[in-house]
């Protein structure tokens, strides 16, 4: 039977997971990558690609069935928990193999002065406690928690911010990777002292993270969500190719 391989992407890895599939697909594999369409102008990945939700849990059963889905891989941002529990219940209501892709987060390490928290809400909460000057790059689509609090923000994303947004902000959008030295003058430029930012793990961000070492500015960071149990999880995209 061909294998048919669905990659919930949106992700530098999944792009990766898919580029390295790319030389196996043929009359006994095809590929599809999809993503949630949140982005204007993503970047794709190689191979076929669908843009848009699934309409939730039936929905992407009603795709898994439709499309003979064989494997599916979540390669979705560590923070997309919504798509990763409905992947894990159309997944187990279809009996369709699922495969967690998830890169490892940050670890502290020495000079660094992390403020580790749960939630968006809690970060907001701890946040005049620290600074009074926030670098936040937790994406556009979460600054509703911070709407309401008097202080200044430097908010960075893709897209424009989605509303409610704080009063006192200015807005720059960029996507990464971004450099050290360029993370550093932004900290140095804004006089920012605290960066708020959750563990979303990989090369492309960490800079920001090595500023603020470099700098003694202190750094709220938001943990990721619980995974589904069960779940095989995995890395990297090579350890992912390799189990499909």
């Amino acid at each position: 039977m061909p294998r048919r391989v669905l990659i919930l992407g949106g992700t530098s890895d999944g792009r990766a997971l898919a580029e390295l599939l790319r030389p196996a697909i043929g009359p006994s594999m095809s590929v599809v990558s999809s993503l949630a369409g949140r982005v204007r102008s993503p970047r794709l990945p190689p191979g076929e690609v669908r843009i848009g939700g699934f309409g939730g849990i039936a929905g992407l059963v009603s795709y898994l069935r439709d499309e003979a889905v064989t494997h599916v891989v979540d390669a979705t941002h560590p923070f997309a928990a919504g798509m990763t529990a409905h992947a894990a219940a159309a997944c187990a209501q279809t009996g369709v193999p699922l495969t967690i892709l998830r890169r490892p987060g940050w670890t502290e390490r020495s000079g660094d002065r992390w403020h580790r928290v749960a939630s968006l809400v809690e970060a907001a909460g701890v946040l005049p406690q620290v600074g009074s000057r926030a670098f936040l790059t937790t994406g556009r689509q979460d600054l509703a928690a911070f709407a309401g609090l008097d202080l200044w923000f430097l908010v960075r994303s893709v897209d424009p911010p989605d509303p409610p947004v704080p009063r006192r902000m200015r807005s720059i959008l960029a996507r990464g990777p971004f450099t050290v030295d360029g993370e550093t003058a932004i900290l140095r430029d804004h006089a920012v002292d605290v960066l708020v930012t959750k563990d979303s793990g990989g090369a492309d961000t960490a800079a920001k993270l090595v500023a603020a070492r470099t700098l003694g500015v202190p750094v709220v960071m938001v943990d990721r969500p619980a995974l589904p149990p069960g779940v095989p999880v995995v890395a990297t995209p090579a350890e992912a190719a390799a189990r499909l």
